[in-house]
């Protein structure tokens, strides 16, 4: 059994297809329920509750409606998230506000609101969306990108103190990848193609290359890593 957050769209809906098509039973938590709706049409066995992640008591109600519906919870991936890029000088304090409760408390909340449920399994696999941004940034997008280093140091975390548990905590960075949320970008000749130029792969991502690491670290193949953040980002960051 599978919680992915923000599953209505983009990479969310990616991961959500890819894990179903390796038999995971998907359950989207998204505020999209057209969105949501979409995502299941594509997933044989999955279902879907309207929650809200910057919000515990949304949180907390519809997971133990997870655990009450299907016997059990393996598996979560943290993937809900806002974006909006602007000048720093630009960047109210109620900007910061909604980008870290999503971004950031959101996870948070989600991860306080299943552990238990693993706890009592003794086992669990999560996965949290960090970003490029984790590691390197771009100009304008400070409260993202400060959201997103606060990820990878969350992962790590708890990574530590769950392992004697056998609860695996591990991220995934995204590169620049063609979404809905990213469409504005790629659709700029002038962006995307400085992109393509730093990328030594020379393509955009697409969400099917993120559902890839999902399915690994969702599986037994990846019991022997905690703590990690992969990014599949096209060698970006290798470049100098």
């Amino acid at each position: 059994i599978a919680i992915v957050t923000g599953g209505a769209s983009g990479l969310g809906r990616g991961m959500a297809k890819r894990l179903a098509a390796e038999g995971a039973k998907i359950v989207i938590f998204d505020i999209d329920k057209k969105g949501a709706a979409a995502t299941l049409e594509d997933i044989d066995q999955g279902t879907s509750y309207e929650v809200d992640i910057s919000n515990y008591e949304s949180c907390e109600t519809a997971v133990a409606k997870v655990v009450k519906d299907f016997g059990q919870l393996d598996i979560l991936v943290n993937n809900a998230g806002w974006d909006l890029a602007a000048p720093f000088m630009n960047t109210q304090p109620e900007l910061w506000t909604k980008i870290v409760a999503i971004n950031l408390f959101g996870p948070m909340n989600m991860h306080h609101t299943t552990i238990p449920y693993m706890l009592k399994v003794g086992r669990g696999k999560i996965i949290n969306i960090a970003s490029i941004m984790s590691e390197v940034v771009r100009e304008d997008n400070a409260p993202y990108a400060a959201s997103k280093g606060a990820i990878r140091q969350l992962t790590k975390s708890l990574a530590i103190d769950w392992a004697k548990h056998k609860i695996n905590v591990n991220g995934i960075g995204p590169g620049y990848i063609k979404t809905e949320l990213t469409q504005p970008l790629w659709e700029d000749e002038e962006f995307s193609n400085r992109i393509l130029a730093k990328t030594p792969l020379a393509r955009w991502g697409d969400p099917d290359d993120i559902g890839s690491v999902a399915v690994f670290l969702a599986s037994a193949a990846s019991d022997f890593m905690t703590g990690q953040i992969i990014y599949p980002e096209g060698g970006i960051l290798s470049r100098f």
